[in-house]
């Protein structure tokens, strides 16, 4: 029997780097279109081993970065494409999903400015920031 792609729709044999791409982009889509702010897409192959790529963003309640969750929880999930982990809670003003390849970030704003991602990787080439 066939074994199934990791990541139907994005599949690319031999090039797990654009699968990675590509899942980044529909994520970073994903949470534009639940008004996610400032949000950035950070390529860190160069500087971690542990993913590929971090998507970070923030929103302005606990019910937005919630939302915003369920989104990518949800239509990513449609196309059979399940994290590996998630934790945080609203509440605790971060929460975060492993895609393996992708890390996504939600925040809200002062959860945000505390840890500062940004500033951690910044070594890390940013591919796109939508503000």
């Amino acid at each position: 029997m066939p074994q199934q792609p990791a990541f139907r729709g994005f599949e690319d044999p031999g090039r797990k780097g654009l699968v990675s791409e590509k899942l980044a982009k529909a994520i970073v889509d994903l949470i534009v279109g639940k008004l996610g702010e400032d949000v950035l897409l950070l390529d860190i192959r160069g500087v971690s081993m542990i993913a590929d790529y971090f998507v970070i963003c923030h929103g302005t309640s606990e019910r937005q970065i919630q939302a915003i969750h369920e989104e990518v929880l949800t239509e990513l999930g449609q196309m059979d494409i399940r994290p590996l982990h998630s934790e945080g809670t609203p509440t605790s003003g971060w929460l975060l999903m492993d895609y393996g390849s992708v890390i996504v970030h939600i925040f809200l704003p002062m959860t945000r400015s505390y840890y500062n991602l940004e500033q951690l990787w910044k070594d890390a080439k940013t591919v796109v920031r939508i503000l």
